[in-house]
């Protein structure tokens, strides 16, 4: 089994999470994947993560990219002969690198669909805008740097923080069909901050009626941002779980 390494240092990273009525989410889950319950509700969001110096492990930084990213996930679990697994469950990830497009599922671990991404930082906020044209999506977000976690699902920020910590193990779509690429996130810590979103606005190529009934199951909740760590993302770390 090859083992592709990326090294890349996280510059920054937004999490934007749900609350989400569990069968909702697993239809949208492949085997054997199945939610990861919090509170009896099922976590989804969207991850924005600019990532600097990226570039195959052992190259020298200076040959590094420096990329805007998203990607929606889940958490999720599975079973194998180990016991139970966790991890995040990732359908659709956008970059705006066409090199990373290109590359993707072939350097780099997952399939990426180029996008164009404008963001705007300063003081304790940043403004994400995301388009992509090639089954549409378009992401907005502002958020603000805030002295209190908010939402349901978790009682603390520790208790977050343990638990996105522990999905650093992630599977999408490759290239192949039938298959999932797995990619593993080691960091050299875990630490976030709460943000409070002041606009949130996500369009997706998915039906007007069924976009209405995911709103209807699904509620904005916590959200916190981490900023630098450096990282290395490992893949395919397997071809499926």
């Amino acid at each position: 089994m090859l083992t592709n390494a990326i090294d890349c240092t996280i510059e920054r990273r937004l999490l934007v999470n749900y609350r989400i009525d569990p069968e909702v989410v697993m239809r949208h889950l492949p085997a054997p994947f199945r939610p990861q319950l919090i509170s009896e509700w099922a976590v989804g969001g969207v991850c924005f993560i600019r990532l600097g110096g990226l570039r195959p492990a052992h190259f020298p930084s200076t040959l590094g990219l420096t990329t805007e990213n998203v990607a929606h996930r889940f958490a999720v679990e599975w079973d194998d002969e180990e016991g139970t697994q966790v991890g995040v469950y990732i359908p659709g990830r956008a970059t705006d690198s066409r090199i990373t497009a290109w590359a993707g599922d072939r350097i780099f671990p997952g399939v990426h669909q180029f996008a164009q991404f404008q963001v705007a930082e300063g003081g304790a906020g940043v403004q994400i805008d995301v388009e992509r044209r090639r089954g549409p999506l378009r992401l907005s977000v502002a958020a603000q740097e805030s002295d209190s976690l908010t939402g349901e699902l978790f009682g603390s920020l520790d208790d977050a923080i343990s638990f996105f910590g522990r999905g650093s193990l992630g599977f999408s779509p490759s290239g192949h069909a039938d298959r999932l690429v797995g990619v593993r996130l080691e960091s050299q810590g875990w630490g976030a901050r709460p943000v409070v979103i002041g606009t949130w606005c996500q369009a997706c190529s998915t039906t007007r009626a069924n976009s209405h009934k995911a709103r209807a199951l699904s509620t904005l909740d916590l959200s916190c941002v981490t900023s630098p760590l450096a990282g290395a993302v490992e893949g395919p770390c397997k071809s499926s779980p």
